[in-house]
């Protein structure tokens, strides 16, 4: 029969070990309460560690796709504005040409009324060069100031201003000038143009043209409107999903990685109380003298 002897040495060193494990029980919990969080490094927990990583990575997807919806929002809702504007503008130079087409009515009357015509024209070519931090918002894609110059004729670059609201889900946040305006030598400009010209020569034929061409216009523009409001909306839902998906992530990595403050309130506690214990344990059992570490 082998009988292991032990020295003082072994025991107190075993014991030491013990407190040394007692105390890093001790150490880790404080660390969690002070920190807030039960993984602080990788090694903490390895698994955790690496869901909280991609948790983190699709949360930060999500507020990109949030600030792409804001930016998208912002840019439709100035359309949509816009639109409204010019809308009503042109609302008004159809009823001048109703009005113009009066026969009785005189030289100087249809004078003003071209004069208004020639200043609502002038106001639709500045709300044709409307801009969104910058950029024109009828313009496509150019990297100009403008979309039309001062005879309204386009001189953007057509392409589509796009915004990534969700995975794999882009919307379209700008309206493109010819097709909300016409094109260039047919286009709600170059109509108020011509109604200018008729209504200074008294031109009935071609005040009763314009009349018909700008109610087209009218509902180009109105049609056009109603598209900026369907991608609205989308943009508006995405961000809105964005967020629920952003607090439905936060609130699982919060799971993953945060402390439960009561729970290691106690913990701590209790790792203290077993730490003193063992404390004054040790010191109760391992009592050297100079003889016993001679040995």
């Amino acid at each position: 029969m082998t009988v292991t002897r032990v020295t003082q040495t072994m025991l107190s060193r075993r014991a030491l070990d013990g407190l040394q494990a007692g105390l890093g029980r001790v150490s880790r919990v404080q660390e969690q309460l002070s920190t807030g969080r039960i993984i602080n490094r990788p090694s903490d927990d390895p698994t955790g560690a690496t869901a909280a990583m991609r948790l983190r990575s699709s949360v930060a997807d999500q507020q990109q796709y949030a600030r792409n919806a804001n930016d998208g929002a912002g840019w439709l809702d100035h359309i949509d504005t816009t639109l409204g504007s010019m809308t009503s503008q042109v609302r008004r130079a159809r009823e001048l040409a109703i009005g113009g087409i009066n026969g009785a009515v005189g030289g100087p009357s249809r004078e003003a009324m071209a004069t208004e015509v020639d200043q609502l024209r002038a106001g639709l070519i500045g709300d044709a060069n409307a801009t969104y931090l910058g950029r024109p918002v009828f313009g496509g894609i150019t990297s100009g100031a403008a979309a039309y110059d001062a005879t309204g004729a386009y001189i953007g670059k057509p392409g589509e201003v796009v915004r990534t609201v969700a995975d794999g889900v882009k919307v379209r946040v700008d309206q493109d000038g010819p097709s909300a305006f016409g094109i260039d030598g047919d286009s709600v400009f170059d109509h108020l143009a011509t109604l200018s010209t008729a209504l200074r020569a008294g031109d009935q034929a071609g005040i009763a043209t314009a009349i018909d061409v700008l109610d087209k216009d009218g509902t180009r523009i109105t049609n056009a409107r109603t598209d900026v409001g369907t991608r609205a909306a989308r943009i508006e839902q995405a961000h809105a999903l964005a967020g629920d998906a952003e607090l439905s992530l936060t609130s699982a990595l919060s799971e993953i990685e945060n402390t439960d403050l009561p729970k290691a309130t106690v913990d701590l506690q209790l790792q203290q109380v077993a730490y003193q214990a063992a404390l004054a344990a040790t010191a109760k059992v391992i009592q050297p003298s100079l003889m016993e570490f001679l040995r």
